[in-house]
């Protein structure tokens, strides 16, 4: 046997005993009642080939989920004793979790019957109706990242423009890209803020002419997995999303997060953010210095205790019993930084549209303190200035 070949078999030996080390390990573990978890493994720059990054998660007794190329990695589930063993290889950048995220809504509200149609008090006090002579948002995507969009809702049919699915009832089963219609609510309502039809029925949105696509990453409790946000992101990148709405967030500053938000923001997508509902830290995404992150304020322009501040936060906007299109076709009032996030994104639009700047703040109505602070940001956000340059509509306050 040549030295070459004695060389290759050494390898092949010591890796196959490697893995029937770790697999061993694993067998162990697992019969102590250890499930498989969750992971996002992110390889070398040089490790791009996929089915070869599948070939060594399997190795290790994980089962690929889907890749990841935004980040240049792959969801997994992993047994336990996998991530320390993957991890080591070189192939491998990172191992980092996938924890859930969730929508940021206070408790679900009770839809109400079908009403003619009125304009909310928040696309109201931000002065969106101003803008409507110049701009309706008529030309721009709008990706709303969230539970899906009730895809026949009479007062968003007209504008919806179409979607896709990552969530899957059970891991094993690739989702149905095609399932993207709303089964919480969450998402119907943060869309009917955005983009709902100036119609005869139910309400109107900051931009009542964007064309609005559903990507669906949460399932029908409002929860979800940051992997799936991950690929939800890719997708508004790749299929031309102008802006991206995530009401949404985790405690969780990960790293593949993170690096899906910068790569979309540096691909010239722009992207909002709810600042959170636990009064604490800016939940993540909206943390991010590429996520505009939007805290809630109520009608009388009060930041309510529930609304996270932090340094992060760049604007405000009405989150206190708003109301919006809801799944099934009606109508309900919510509350939290989930609903002051999609006003931003409607604004931005409308901006767009418009051809004018999307930087916000010059045209922001300044909240107390004065200046700008870690709760309110540069302040409440006017749709009707930022569009038409022109300013003091009056006073929309009751």
């Amino acid at each position: 046997m040549g030295r070459r070949a004695k060389v290759s078999l050494l390898v092949g030996v010591c890796l196959a005993a490697l893995v029937a080390t770790f697999l061993a390990g694993s067998t162990s573990a697992l019969a102590q009642g250890a499930g498989p978890e969750r992971r996002i493994v992110v390889f070398q720059e040089w490790f791009v080939n996929e089915p070869a990054q599948a070939g060594l998660v399997q190795a290790f007794g994980g089962e690929p989920l889907r890749p990841l190329p935004i980040v240049n990695g792959m969801s997994v589930l992993l047994p336990p004793p996998a991530e320390s063993w993957l991890v080591a290889r070189a192939e491998v950048l990172r191992i980092d979790v996938d924890p859930k995220v969730h929508a940021l809504r206070k408790p679900a509200p009770t839809p109400p019957p079908q009403p003619p149609e009125e304009l909310p008090w928040g696309v109201d006090r931000i002065d969106a109706e101003w803008a409507w002579p110049s701009s309706r948002g008529a030309g721009v995507n709008v990706a709303v990242v969230d539970t899906g969009i009730d895809k026949d809702h009479p007062d968003l049919v007209g504008n919806i423009a179409g979607g896709v699915n990552y969530v899957s009832a059970v891991w094993w089963k690739p989702a149905d890209p095609s399932k993207w219609d709303d089964d919480n609510g969450h998402g119907t309502h943060v869309a009917g803020i955005i983009g709902a039809v100036d119609n005869d029925i139910g309400v109107v949105g900051v931009a009542p002419q964007a064309s609005l696509y559903a990507v669906k990453v949460l399932n029908k409790n409002g929860s979800g997995y940051v992997s799936d946000v991950i690929s939800g992101i890719e997708w508004c990148v790749t299929n031309g999303m102008d802006i991206v709405n995530m009401s949404l967030g985790t405690d969780a500053d990960i790293q593949s997060l993170h690096d899906a938000c910068d790569a979309a923001a540096a691909a010239g997508v722009l992207l909002v953010a709810a600042a959170g509902n636990d009064g604490k830290d800016v939940d993540y995404p909206g943390a991010y210095g590429s996520v505009i992150a939007v805290a809630a304020t109520d009608i009388n322009d009060i930041r309510p205790s529930w609304s996270s501040p932090g340094p992060q936060v760049e604007l405000a906007a009405p989150g206190v019993s708003v109301k919006s299109t809801w799944k099934g076709g009606g109508y309900a009032t919510a509350s939290g930084t989930s609903m002051a996030a999609p006003h931003v994104t409607g604004t931005l639009a409308l901006v767009l549209a418009a051809g004018a700047s999307t930087d916000l703040c010059p045209a922001a109505d300044d909240l107390p303190p004065a200046g700008v602070d870690i709760y309110t940001g540069c302040g409440l956000v006017d749709a009707g200035e930022s569009v038409t340059g022109t300013a003091n509509y009056g006073d929309d306050l009751p």
